[in-house]
């Protein structure tokens, strides 16, 4: 129910007695400004900037006549200098909806602001990295490069910046999502795609800061923070289920060529290593940069580097092991598909009607236009033509966030509007393809990149390219951040790259960072390693017999946990409750609001890794609840505890009141 009460010169608006906005002349909710924004991309780092010439605080307000007390409807016009602008409230679902009316002339920016408790903590905004609770800080939702690095004030990012222009920010994202969950037990979610912006800096208000107005925005309050993460899949889209032979081991990111595969998979496997798939992202071929290396993007396989492939596809799926590829939305130019997608007309234009080509970092590549019904279907068939009908059996549906700003598409609307939404258009294509093959129940793909439309059309994510290092913003502590985020976010299903990926500016992946991330992989729904962009300055899967032995043995774990995890995976398609969970979801306590660095594996799985070099101890903060370690057999109750925590000894403890103890208790 919408309620109203006006006192001391302020309106307040509740919804189930929950307030959710106050006005007043000295604080008013609704703002409009007039700017002209500069964008410059730059191999996918946007730097984006405002230049605000005209503001208007909507000071005056006049409640509709039509409101009375419970019908459900009201209006709200907010008014000043003969500016006016309508807010509808409405409850639809058991949601509330905020409508809008057109912004007037000359205005072209939206603030609102919601009401806010000093004490009030906020999570999501799609894939956050550096920070989970999100108060004190604002967030401008652009999806782009996540940035190197991610933090201003270290070597790492000044050196990308200064070098590349690539160092990102706290905020930079592939995914982000204007969406957030509060600690007051509701969420909010914007119906746009354009540039907006969260600010929780602010203790009494949230300012949400939109360039273009949105459909709507939607609030829903629920009694526990559960159903509250709940009821945001439940209207956004829930992603489904994984197919079963994910579960059956590790999948191994390898290159060079079918021998070097093939050696690769038959040494790990002597020493009892499980392998469900071998992740192949260079089957179309190579391309070296001064980056590294990188993949030649015209998705066909290259049988000069991986003779007999198709052969060993079949060959290896009857022992198995599956194989997987990568394909990604822009097509190389100069080459066979770029050509065909020329001479159909299907690419992005620039204003004088040529192609449109992006430079991904010493290549050109184009942008096929998913706005276009033709491309979109051509694309289709790339995928179920090149990738599906030659026997992969996966693959890694790259970037999504690239899509530059003065690109012409055909489908009419500006680029800038439909920016944040083509990673939604990259995920559906590529769920389309599976489906219309008929292979649902044995393909699937994984993202980076990502939007409000994935939850419903991309059935995992993946955190992108974190360093390989120890850093909080960029490193291993950051896909735990980012995972919980997105949980929060609504998208239940998320992996990483095991050991990291952007090798650069002196960065090596150690012996130590690769195996302390597979401990922290085996309790996630998936776990894949990667090379790095340098494989050989990074310490790999293969690199001696110990390491080989120490992914054998936490990925014997995570197959023993195939029936939990199985079950954490069809409880997020049919519940929408995430597979890995924040602690305060099933504890809702104070000290567990802010916790990042450990989590909850499901409801009866307590995961704290180890995220600092060198560490061989962890104190956890265990909920309030008889636990056992789930190697060392001894109990524990909730409380502080610091703990051994050597290599393959990671603090993970069961709740020994689960029903699946049995199986818990198993694993040695």
């Amino acid at each position: 129910m919408i309620s109203f009460s006006r006192q001391n010169g302020k309106l307040s608006v509740f919804y189930n007695q929950l307030k959710i906005l106050e006005h007043s002349e000295s604080s008013p909710m609704i703002m409009l400004k007039h700017g002209k924004e500069s964008v410059d991309m730059y191999r996918g780092n946007f730097f984006i900037s405002d230049e605000i010439d005209e503001t208007l605080p909507l000071v005056s307000y006049l409640l509709g006549e039509s409101y009375s007390e419970g019908r459900g409807v009201s209006n709200l016009t907010f008014s000043a200098e003969g500016k006016t602008f309508s807010l509808e409230l409405s409850e639809r679902d058991g949601r509330l909806y905020l409508c809008f009316s057109p912004l007037p002339e000359p205005y072209n920016r939206l603030f609102i602001r919601l009401y806010a408790d000093p004490l009030e903590c906020v999570w999501g905004c799609g894939e956050q990295f550096s920070h989970f609770n999100l108060r004190g800080k604002n967030y401008p939702l652009w999806t782009q490069e996540q940035g190197v690095g991610r933090n201003k004030e270290t070597e790492i990012t000044q050196i990308a910046d200064r070098l590349d222009r690539a160092g990102g920010d706290y905020h930079t994202t592939f995914y982000p999502q204007p969406t957030f969950v509060s600690s007051r037990r509701y969420f909010v979610h914007a119906d746009t795609y354009g540039y907006a912006d969260f600010d929780f800096s602010n203790p009494s208000y949230h300012e949400l800061q939109f360039w273009d107005v949105p459909a709507s925005i939607v609030l829903s309050g629920k009694p526990s923070l559960l159903e509250v993460v709940k009821d945001v899949s439940r209207f956004l889209g829930r992603q489904q289920t994984l197919p079963e032979w994910v579960y059956d081991g590790i999948i191994l990111g390898m290159q060079g060529g079918t021998s070097t595969c093939l050696q690769k998979l038959e040494r790990v496997q002597e020493s009892g290593m499980k392998v469900a798939g071998l992740w192949i992202q260079d089957w179309e071929g190579e391309k070296y940069t001064s980056f590294g290396k990188r993949l030649r993007w015209n998705w066909q396989w290259d049988q000069n580097l991986y003779p007999g492939l198709d052969a060993e596809i079949v060959r290896l799926r009857q022992r198995g092991v599956r194989v997987l590829g990568y394909i990604n939305p822009y097509v190389l130019v100069d080459h066979p598909l770029y050509e065909e997608a020329a001479r159909l007309d299907l690419l992005g234009k620039r204003g004088d009607g040529s192609v449109y080509l992006v430079d991904f970092g010493e290549f050109d590549a184009a942008i096929v236009d998913f706005t276009k019904s033709e491309a979109v279907t051509w694309y289709k068939q790339v995928i179920k033509k090149e990738l599906i009908d030659f026997g992969l059996s996966g693959w890694m549906a790259d970037f999504g966030e690239y899509l530059p700003t003065d690109v012409v598409l055909a489908g009419g609307k500006p680029a800038m509007l439909e920016h944040n939404r083509w990673p939604g258009y990259w995920a559906e294509i590529n769920k389309e393809a599976i489906e219309e093959a008929g292979k649902q129940d044995d393909i699937f793909f994984f993202m980076r990149a990502g939007c409000a439309q994935s939850l419903k059309s991309c059935r995992m994510m993946w955190a992108g390219d974190q360093n390989v290092d120890w850093s909080e913003d960029d490193g291993l502590p950051s896909v735990l951040t980012a995972t919980l985020s997105l949980a929060m976010s609504g998208m239940g299903l998320n992996h990483s790259d095991i050991g990291g990926y952007t090798t650069l500016y002196g960065m090596k992946r150690s012996k130590e960072l690769l195996i302390r991330w597979a401990e922290q992989a085996a309790f996630t729904p998936l776990m894949r390693t990667h090379e790095g962009n340098r494989p050989k300055d990074n310490w790999q899967f293969d690199s001696d017999q110990q390491t080989i032995d120490a992914i054998a043995y936490m990925t014997d774990v995570h197959v023993q946990l195939k029936p939990y995890l199985m079950h954490l995976v069809a409880e997020n398609a049919q519940e929408g409750i995430p597979v890995v969970r924040p602690i305060f979801l099933h504890y809702e306590l104070e000290p567990f609001l802010s916790v990042k660095d450990s989590y909850l594996l499901g409801r009866d799985l307590f995961v704290a890794p180890i995220l600092e070099q060198g560490a061989v101890r962890r104190e956890v903060l265990l909920p309030d609840d008889d636990w056992v370690h789930l190697f060392t057999k001894v109990e524990y109750r909730g409380g502080r505890h610091t703990l051994e925590a050597p290599l393959l000894r990671p603090a993970v403890f069961y709740r020994k009141a689960s029903s699946f103890a049995p199986l818990f208790a198993s694993i040695q």
